[in-house]
């Protein structure tokens, strides 16, 4: 049996990986950081000490990974699975180009990227757990 698990990820040498830039709700960059081809973004959020809540932990039954991305690089990803929509349909603050961060994976035509977190996330999977923030 193979089972997918959302699991941490290694850095990249500093200088070499593929820049991703986490901002705040009203646009301050956070971080820039580096991650490497195939890696997501909540996982590597989680890496850097970003404060990205990802409550099931990548596997697409909660919203709390939402991230907001610049209309070109949204446009870049495969569409959104009909089981990562639906989680998207509970998201505080969904836009247009809203997905979800664990299902969002590196590639080099994403370097660059910039992922706004927002102002809030609302969490169904763990019924009465307060968030963190």
């Amino acid at each position: 049996m193979n089972i997918l698990q959302h699991t941490g990820i290694e850095r990249p040498e500093p200088g070499t990986g593929l820049k991703v830039h986490f901002k705040d709700s009203n646009g301050n960059l956070i971080r820039t950081v580096e991650a490497n081809e195939g890696d997501d973004i909540l996982a590597i959020a989680h890496e850097y000490d970003i404060d990205l809540e990802g409550a099931c932990e990548g596997s697409v039954a909660c919203s709390t990974c939402h991230v907001i991305l610049p209309e070109e690089y949204y446009d870049l990803l495969p569409e959104p699975e009909d089981d990562e929509n639906d989680m998207l349909d509970m998201a505080f603050g969904l836009t247009d180009t809203s997905r979800l961060g664990c299902q969002v994976k590196m590639t080099k035509e994403l370097d660059g990227i910039t992922c706004t977190l927002p102002a809030a996330t609302r969490n169904m999977f763990v019924d009465g757990k307060k968030a963190s923030h």
